[in-house]
């Protein structure tokens, strides 16, 4: 017979007097699987920058809008000051054989120092864009920066961006342009450091009232 595993709990006080590592890894993780993006821009001086954000979602379809939360600016955060300066960067999916690299891309570089040359991920440029998007990733997402919202309670920053292109590798494309990710082995992140390959269990029918659930695989 399989055991049954105990539920632990934490308080507000428990989680507030545990030291300072196990306490990130708990609140970062205890709200599921994150998205995992490298967000590519680029200084007024032409020096290309990289650097994984797990906080990006989704804010609307019409119009296209994505917004992602920045840490508070209480030291050098190279990515918000080039979007800042140039107004446009780029998101890009993570694969499974990139996880290694992407993890590297949060150690804190100098702005001048890119973190391309730092690891193997690789520039890729399209015709009249001038932000690098990342090569091999199979969904590349075009920003253009809109606004952003102080997050008072903590200091950090809540970035609204317009979606002005998305290149996507053709294979992933759905008959309806749903985008099965699993075909190109996008990963998630668990907590801060766990990187996790997602399979498809079953996708659904859009759910209405009194309507038995259909799946459409």
């Amino acid at each position: 017979m399989k055991k049954i595993a105990l539920m632990i709990h934490f308080s507000k006080n428990t989680i507030e007097q545990l030291p300072k590592i196990p306490r990130l890894n708990l609140i970062n993780s205890c709200t599921g699987y994150k998205s995992a993006n490298l967000i590519a821009t680029k200084t007024l001086e032409g020096v290309s920058n990289v650097a994984i954000f797990s906080s990006i979602t989704h804010l609307g379809s019409d119009p296209a809008m994505l917004g992602f939360i920045l840490r508070p600016t209480t030291v050098p955060r190279n990515t918000y000051k080039n979007i800042k300066d140039l107004g446009f960067f780029t998101v890009n999916h993570i694969t499974e054989t990139m996880i290694a690299d992407a993890h590297h891309s949060s150690a804190g570089y100098d702005e001048s120092i890119s973190e391309f040359y730092k690891t193997s991920l690789e520039e890729e440029y399209y015709d009249g864009i001038s932000i690098p998007f990342v090569k091999n990733s199979p969904v590349q997402i075009l920003c253009k920066y809109l606004n952003e919202y102080e997050i008072k309670e903590n200091g950090t920053i809540h970035i609204i961006a317009s979606i002005e292109q998305i290149i996507i590798k053709e294979n992933l494309i759905q008959k309806d342009n749903w985008l099965r990710l699993d075909l190109e082995n996008v990963v998630t992140i668990n907590g801060l450091n766990g990187y996790c390959v997602p399979k498809l269990v079953d996708r659904f029918e859009y759910a209405r009232p009194n309507v038995p659930t259909k799946s459409m695989l």
